[in-house]
């Protein structure tokens, strides 16, 4: 077992405090916003044994186990991050698996640089992910209903909505939601910008269910994502619970600390919100247009305690154990590759003890026993 030391990553939507807050350091004054955990060549975990991303390289089967490196290939499949959003993250989409390998294909044709800003797919990966809430954790996720929206939208009293109303009511629920979009995002910048600062205003005052969209365009004066993030639904999750987003779902953090884990992969779409490259025909060949439901996920307990959060893919499996005081160790070992990781309390993991922000790689194969008082979140995948 290996003890990690990660690297927080400094955006600027990140929290000032809430990183620093978990692992009991003294605030920097600088954004903090996700802490890695993998082997992402980004910014790899550390162990005594050098980067974890050669420690793989160098012996993958040893590493993640022959069933996992022959289901995934000769990386670790899953990052794991703590997620610090102290500002709105840009409005976003991810591809599916065969969107991602043609994409990456075509760009890779075409000798777009694979860090050229314009670029849309960093990778051949697909990027589903999961986010649990450490503490309130506030989000947009997936369209709602355009009926809804259009309510919405029309008791804003903005004249310019109207167009954008009476296409929610008027035209089927794919139609509806693509033209819509479409229209925000190619609308002129000046005359959107004008239409922004008026919803900007009236969300204010009318406080609310517009608070999270007067809140993102305090962070966002004038962008078109301001009014794209109404299409969507809001979600605040409670501690312990999750969010799983799967390919074509449109979303976006907004505030809150998180354990997140997603496919190793950095193919993202972005619909606003962000002063980085939006592709519009790209991202609505992504999109999927229709309503949907959140599903907010909550932990399905074990006999053995171990709680689980249940998503539809392969390359991550996300659980926790909340462990009493003086509980007896929990026997982990697998043959697929572990990272563990502990929020809260004190937590042994084999020889290590990990408190709130520390993290172990366990090799596949390996003994993996968790005991002591605290909350452990175990990361593997399904081979």
């Amino acid at each position: 077992m290996d003890r990690l030391t990660n690297t927080i990553r400094p955006y600027a939507w990140g929290s000032t405090t809430a990183i620093a807050e978990l692992i009991g350091a003294e605030p920097s004054g600088e954004p903090q916003a996700e802490m890695w955990m993998g082997a992402h060549p980004g910014a790899p975990s550390r162990t005594e044994r050098g980067a974890l991303n050669e420690v793989i390289d160098a012996d993958p089967e040893r590493e993640l186990g022959t069933a996992a490196a022959a289901k995934f290939g000769p990386r670790l499949p899953f990052l794991l991050k703590i997620l610090a959003a102290g500002a709105p993250l840009s409005l976003q989409v991810h591809p599916d698996l065969a969107q991602a390998k043609a994409g990456y294909a075509d760009e890779e044709n075409r000798g777009v640089p694979v860090d050229a800003p314009h670029r849309n797919y960093k990778d051949a990966n697909h990027k589903p992910e999961l986010i649990c809430a450490l503490t309130p954790f506030d989000g947009l996720c997936g369209f709602r209903p355009p009926a809804e929206t259009a309510d919405l939208l029309e008791a804003l009293e903005v004249d310019s909505l109207k167009p954008y109303v009476d296409l929610l009511r008027a035209q089927p629920e794919e139609a509806a939601l693509r033209e819509v979009l479409t229209a925000v995002l190619t609308a002129d910048p000046e005359q959107m910008a004008e239409t922004v600062t008026e919803v900007t205003a009236a969300a204010q005052r009318l406080g609310g269910a517009y608070e999270p969209y007067a809140g993102i365009a305090r962070h966002y004066p004038g962008d078109p994502g301001v009014i794209a993030a109404m299409l969507l639904n809001h979600v605040r999750l409670q501690p312990g619970e999750a969010l799983f987003l799967g390919a074509g779902v449109p979303h976006a953090y907004l505030d809150g600390l998180g354990v997140e884990i997603m496919a190793n992969s950095d193919n993202v779409l972005r619909c606003g919100l962000t002063p980085k490259h939006v592709d519009v025909p790209e991202l609505l060949r992504i999109v999927r247009f229709e309503s949907t439901d959140p599903g907010v996920l909550r932990p399905e307990a074990s006999p053995d305690g171990e709680e689980v959060y249940d998503t539809p893919i392969d390359e991550f499996r996300l659980s926790r154990f909340v462990l009493p005081d003086g509980t007896a160790p929990h026997d982990l070992t697998a043959a697929t590759p572990q990272i563990l990781l502990c929020t809260a309390g004190s937590v042994r993991a084999g020889e290590l003890t990990l408190t709130p922000g520390q993290s172990a790689f366990v090799p596949a194969g390996e003994k993996a026993e968790v005991s002591g008082g605290g909350t452990v979140f175990r990361a593997t995948v399904v081979a």
